[in-house]
């Protein structure tokens, strides 16, 4: 796991407060005001970019329908493939909580 790199204090502090947040027009402005406009855009794209794979759409139709590079695309299923499995894990949370 690449993240035990950066276990800290302040790494804790970052998710205890996302943690806190209590609906998503919370995350809006806790987002809007930790990151850069770009920043959240990369992070939903690779969350996008795992629901496509996980429904095995091609890296074309990935590509031309989120605008991610075929490095990104590349590197969330690597994480699908080999990772912690929470892409699989917050995907299914989310489609329950949908239904």
């Amino acid at each position: 796991m690449q993240i035990e790199k950066l276990r800290g204090r302040e790494l804790d502090q970052l998710f205890e407060a996302v943690l806190s947040l209590k609906n998503v027009e919370e995350c809006y402005r806790f987002f809007d005001d930790l990151c850069t406009i770009n920043e959240i855009q990369a992070l939903s794209q690779r969350l996008e970019v795992a629901r496509m794979l996980r429904e095995g759409k091609t890296y074309h139709k990935i590509e031309t329908e989120t605008g991610a590079s075929t490095a990104t695309i590349s590197r969330v299923k690597r994480c699908l493939n080999y990772g912690n499995d929470t892409y699989e894990m917050v995907l299914n949370r989310i489609n329950k909580e949908n239904e």
